[in-house]
């Protein structure tokens, strides 16, 4: 059975009351303490994001722009909060760097560094935007000066190389002028001679690969398509040479963006060279894999291996340990790693084999899709 509990008496109820008025003037207290020690974050945020030298756009979760610093003002311009941010992606044109891009301006357009980040669980994003220009342009002289240069360095070695082959040439060549040799021998210092003017074309254009340094006609492509058009290539060559050859790419559907024929072209070299450096019997493989946003192509084999001495030199130009060799090869190589933003590195020791690593930065999401959309 209930019972109900005795009344309060006057006494009793205003106690009561008074422990409740003192409870919420301590709670109200604390409340304004907490708002003003927010409103003091929240300026210095402001002043922060001010003050910040690369531009920052708030995203909400539907990819529409919330808020921009005085930085990000200054490169896009005004922005409405609101609007979509694929709208403003079309205003961005593409570059030769993955995660760059070319904004358009009043004056001559600015190179802008792109990246993205999750700035909440709501599906928010911040946007960085970073004008690169000015380094951009001293990379470019940079590496034009170093090309320049080193161009210097080896005219002395381009009239030997030139040279040595063009002589043999001309001296097969007058050899044929000889009515004394029989049809046969003629045949046999005809082949030389193409051979040796053969040999003065592949020096003359990979001499010009060498001086222009950069990368033209670029597009998307898969890193593992790159594989198997690789694998494609020189499996015949290795089956001929009695070497084993194995190709894997755990790449998935990564892209990448940039001149397909070029970097084909100096993956290839570094195959055979491997090929070279194993002769009959021996193993080379081709192994490609993401690794921190970039395509990693390394190339090993189990040959002699490279004295730690002769590595330093390997890419210079003009610099071979091949008597039918340029010189150009590894030059070239990297020359078109870097213009792609990446890197060539060696790791050998003698009698431990060789591994080349060739990276290149994957593709950014806009390069995969010219349209800008997100993914």
């Amino acid at each position: 059975m209930n019972q109900t509990p005795p009344p309060m008496d006057a006494a009793s109820l205003a106690e009561a009351f008074q422990v409740f008025a003192r409870a919420s003037d301590e709670l109200t207290q604390a409340y304004n303490g907490l708002q003003g020690q927010v409103s003091a974050l929240t300026e210095r945020l402001t002043l922060l994001m001010a003050a910040l030298p690369a531009g920052v756009v708030l995203l909400d979760g539907n990819g529409a722009v919330e808020q921009l610093n005085r930085a990000a003002i200054r490169m896009l311009g005004p922005v409405p909060a609101g609007t979509p941010w694929s709208f403003m992606l079309n205003r961005f044109e593409s570059t030769d760097t993955p995660g760059e891009v070319f904004l358009p301006q009043n004056g001559a357009p600015i190179r802008v560094a792109v990246s993205e980040t999750r700035a909440d669980t709501r599906g928010g994003r911040i946007v960085l935007l970073h004008d690169v220009t000015e380094a951009w342009t001293l990379r470019t002289q940079t590496a034009r000066n170093e090309r320049l240069a080193a161009m210097g360095e080896m005219v002395a070695s381009l009239a030997h190389q030139l040279r040595t082959p063009l002589a043999a040439a001309l001296l097969y060549t007058g050899h044929m002028a000889s009515t004394e040799l029989d049809p046969r021998a003629r045949g046999m210092v005809a082949d030389r001679a193409l051979e040796r003017l053969r040999h003065l074309e592949k020096l003359i254009q990979d001499m010009l690969i060498f001086a222009r340094g950069e990368a033209l006609g670029r597009e998307s492509f898969g890193v593992c398509d790159l594989v198997a058009e690789l694998a494609h290539t020189i499996e015949p060559v290795a089956q001929r040479r009695n070497i084993a050859f194995k190709a894997d790419c755990t790449a998935g559907a990564r892209q990448l963006f940039g001149n397909r024929k070029e970097i084909a072209s100096a993956l290839i070299n570094l195959l055979e060279n491997a090929l070279q450096a194993v002769g009959e019997g021996g193993a080379v493989e081709l192994d490609a894999h993401a690794e921190e946003g970039a395509a990693v192509f390394a190339v090993r084999d189990n040959g002699r291996g490279i004295p730690q001495e002769l590595q330093a030199r390997l890419f210079e130009p003009f610099y071979t340990t091949r008597a039918d060799g340029t010189g150009l090869g590894l030059a070239i190589a990297r020359g078109v790693a870097r213009a792609h933003g990446g890197e060539i590195s060696l790791k050998s020791a003698p009698g431990e084999g060789t591994e080349f690593s060739f990276s290149i930065p994957l593709a950014s999401s806009r390069e995969q899709d010219p349209s800008g959309a997100q993914p």
